[in-house]
């Protein structure tokens, strides 16, 4: 079915068959073909990502892409996402991308949160692409510089776009760049070197990957509970994420802290693919897997990311769960420094979680971006 707006020419049109799914994964590059800064996914990895056949998210969630058509152009795209763990009556949506016009985007919204009331939903949160545990909020801060790893890069408009068509923020989420060839600031030293016996830090063992995944995801997973719009990592998800990282994982750069032998806090740094693959244009084939494989194995990259980083709130002493960061946070430094690293993102951080901001910003992380996640009620106010 295919639902009009009030322009005759603008056509929001449900994603049902295998080329409109592959207009739809491909509508970014071709709208920001002229942004040197954005950085095409490849395309391989967002059709395993957006579908049922291989990502478990689809287990507990209900998903409808579209795609918004004017005058026979692909022009805008959006999600609508029912996913059950999250908090009744909340529906999300995401993968919100369009040329700036007004009518484009109000199209994609409207249809979407018809999709979202038609189930139940009383408010719209995103954009989420497709959970919280994915890549999450629109880029409002920090245009200047291109996207790492598993975040996004949209164009200055589109937020005035979402703010137009009802959305106000929620939460912003806080990306900081982080100059890992640097040393400790001194008070960060300090707390390094008086590191007591009983906790040690070792790294992910690759002989045991599984079983290690499986206990930095709990450790997540408990570190995160109290978190604004958390959702939990599923244990068919956290096997989706082992062989998902696995090809990409450096067991060096995964540092696990431990109090008399029990995992407390972890951290994973992964290569940031994007510099890697900036001219891909989102192709692996024919020949672009050998110079990703160069690039990531032999010539090397200079930049990482932290996407996953918890410490359990059960840790006991709190000068231990205030250490325990500190020490993940500068294993990952001197690692990253010996491998040629320059600098790591750390992100993304919850602007109100304060205590894990300020504990990047001693160890001399900057903010550079800021990422926005927005909300609407869906319930029409009396009159």
């Amino acid at each position: 079915m295919t639902t009009a707006s009030a322009s005759s020419a603008l056509q929001i049109v449900p994603v049902n068959s295998p080329a409109e799914f592959k207009r739809f994964i491909r509508l970014p590059a071709q709208l920001h073909k002229h942004d040197p800064l954005y950085v095409a996914p490849l395309e391989m990895e967002r059709a395993e990502s957006l579908s049922p056949k291989t990502n478990p998210y689809f287990e507990h969630a209900e998903v409808q892409f579209w795609l918004a058509v004017q005058g026979g152009r692909d022009v805008g795209r959006i999600s609508a996402q029912v996913d059950k763990l999250a908090a009744p009556g909340t529906g999300h949506f995401g993968l919100i991308d369009a040329i700036d016009d007004a009518e484009v985007f109000s199209a994609l919204f409207e249809t979407a949160e018809n999709w979202l009331k038609a189930r139940g939903c009383t408010v719209a949160i995103g954009p989420f692409n497709l959970s919280i545990n994915e890549e999450t909020g629109l880029l409002v801060q920090g245009f200047d510089t291109p996207p790492a790893v598993m975040m996004s890069h949209d164009f200055p408009y589109v937020g005035t776009r979402v703010e137009g068509a009802g959305y106000v923020k929620a939460k912003d989420l806080i990306a900081y760049n982080y100059d890992v060839t640097a040393p400790l600031p001194a008070v960060a030293q300090r707390m390094v070197d008086r590191k007591p016996a009983n906790i040690k830090v070792r790294t992910l063992d690759a002989k045991r990957y599984l079983e290690d995944i499986q206990t930095v995801t709990h450790i997540f997973n408990d570190a995160w509970a109290d978190n604004w719009g958390f959702v939990p990592y599923t244990p068919a998800e956290i096997d989706h994420l082992a062989r998902a990282l696995k090809p990409l994982i450096d067991p060096k750069l995964a540092p696990i802290a431990e109090i008399d032998g029990r995992p407390v806090a972890f951290g994973i740094l992964l290569p940031n693919l994007n510099e890697a693959i900036r001219e891909f244009n989102g192709k692996l084939l024919p020949f672009n897997w050998a110079k990703l494989l160069w690039r990531l194995k032999v010539s090397g990259v200079k930049s990482g990311r932290l996407p996953l980083m918890g410490v359990r709130r059960d840790i006991g002493s709190p000068y231990a769960a205030a250490l325990a960061p500190f020490l993940v946070i500068e294993a990952i430094r001197s690692r990253t420094a010996a491998l040629g690293y320059k600098t790591a993102e750390l992100s993304w951080i919850l602007e109100n979680n304060l205590p894990m901001r300020r504990m990047i910003e001693a160890v001399g992380g900057k903010p550079y971006k800021t990422y926005r996640v927005y909300q609407k009620s869906l319930v029409q106010a009396p009159a």
